[in-house]
């Protein structure tokens, strides 16, 4: 069956509140985790998980930040309109030079209580080392599913990093249903997290310690990092019945040449990609290697992954090996002289896919209904259940401040 004829009604599940964690655990490595292996399921705690894993694998992580990207302004007359920057309304290049821009930016967002904004700015004041800026907002234009706001500060002197870290607050998912507290700065964000630019956090990863990383060390074990900046669209509910009614998210990926040389290095071993992010990201790699594997001349431009072209024929039919896709991708970015892939992806992982290069996935339980819980069905098919069933009777917490699972393919 293709993709688009799935009906997103066999991924329902009974998820009751009380299942979903409101707060992370104390300690990010006690969380529980689910070890899914040839249909086997065990239990432990991340600390543990060098344990679980092969010696010799490769461990893919998305060391993404989060930026405060909720702003609140309050006007006079008490009411508060809520501004969620979603991704620049200009054309991307590269986040850090878009967050490092000064004086004004552009951003498309989602409005909460835009029928109150009758106002031609909404302002608000900051302070940054004792200085007071004044932040406004302007409403340039409504889109489909979002509007277009400008925000321009005064004195415009600052970076707008520095603006939202100031005026922002942490984007807690809208199924944690509390305000933000402090402590979320911190425990929304892996230990490893470096590059700005998303509006959620990729979960899987802060659970992640220190200790951990020094148990993977000591079994052998590599790690290596790519940057996927994650767009509130992976909370995008999928209303349509069937998967052809829905349209995938869109989300940027930065991949460095050295890390496109260390996966074809570990081609050969187990590679396991934490969180769902770090799946989309390494296998698109592959489906833009076989691209310029098939057509060495391919523009650029051309190299985005659609929502459902790594289903066609065209494709998959002229299929090759990943190690000869990655090293096709690596030749074509060098005779470019390009040594960062930044490029977006809107690739559909679901029931039907056949996984190019990842072996597992170290991954939170997912909401009903969801793109992510469609993604672990196409490693696992309809055993997903079992894994599910299992984490709802013995305690487990889910979402994304819960515990996860490491699931072999």
């Amino acid at each position: 069956m293709h993709p688009k004829n799935l009906s997103i009604s066999d991924f329902d599940y009974s998820l009751p509140e009380e299942k979903i964690a409101v707060y992370p655990l104390p300690k990010r490595d006690q969380s529980k985790l689910l070890i899914y292996q040839n249909g086997n399921i065990s239990e432990d705690i991340y600390r543990n998980i060098a344990d679980h894993l092969p010696e010799n694998s490769f461990l893919v992580f998305n060391d993404t930040k989060v930026i405060k990207a909720r702003i609140l302004f309050q006007k006079k007359t008490g009411a508060v309109i809520e501004i969620f920057c979603l991704e620049p309304h200009e054309k991307i290049n590269d986040y850090a030079v878009v967050l490092s821009q000064k004086n004004s930016t552009k951003w498309k967002c989602m409005i909460g209580g835009a029928g109150k904004w009758k106002e031609k700015f909404l302002e608000k004041e900051i302070q940054i080392g004792g200085n007071k800026i004044v932040l406004k907002a302007q409403l340039v234009e409504k889109l489909k599913d979002a509007y277009v706001v400008e925000l321009s500060w005064n004195p415009g002197d600052y970076s707008f990093a520095e603006i939202i870290d100031h005026a922002g607050e942490t984007p807690l998912p809208p199924y944690i249903k509390r305000k933000t507290e402090e402590s979320d700065a911190e425990r929304y964000q892996s230990i490893y997290s470096h590059y700005e630019g998303s509006v959620a956090a990729p979960t899987a990863g802060l659970h992640f310690t220190k200790e951990i990383f020094s148990s993977l060390k000591k079994k052998n074990i590599d790690t290596g990092f790519v940057t996927l900046h994650v767009g509130a669209g992976t909370f995008k509910p999928v209303k349509s019945s069937s998967m052809e009614g829905h349209e995938m998210h869109a989300e940027w990926i930065d991949v460095s040449t050295k890390f496109l040389q260390q996966l074809i290095d570990h081609i050969s071993d187990s590679v396991f990609c934490v969180g769902t992010t770090s799946v989309r990201t390494v296998e698109s790699l592959y489906w833009m290697g076989l691209k310029t594997f098939l057509n060495p001349e391919i523009s650029f431009a051309n190299l985005k992954i659609t929502q459902w072209e790594v289903y066609e024929e065209s494709l998959k039919n002229n299929a090759c090996d990943a190690k000869t896709a990655l090293q096709s991708l690596l030749k074509y970015l060098q005779n470019k002289k390009i040594e960062r892939l930044v490029i977006q992806t809107q690739i559909i992982i679901a029931p039907g896919y056949s996984y190019k290069i990842t072996n597992g996935i170290i991954t939170n339980f997912h909401q009903p209904k969801s793109t992510l819980l469609l993604l672990v069905s196409a490693m696992i098919g309809k055993n997903w259940r079992k894994i599910y069933d299992y984490a709802l009777t013995h305690n487990f917490r889910f979402l994304s401040y819960g515990d996860g699972c490491l699931i072999y393919y």
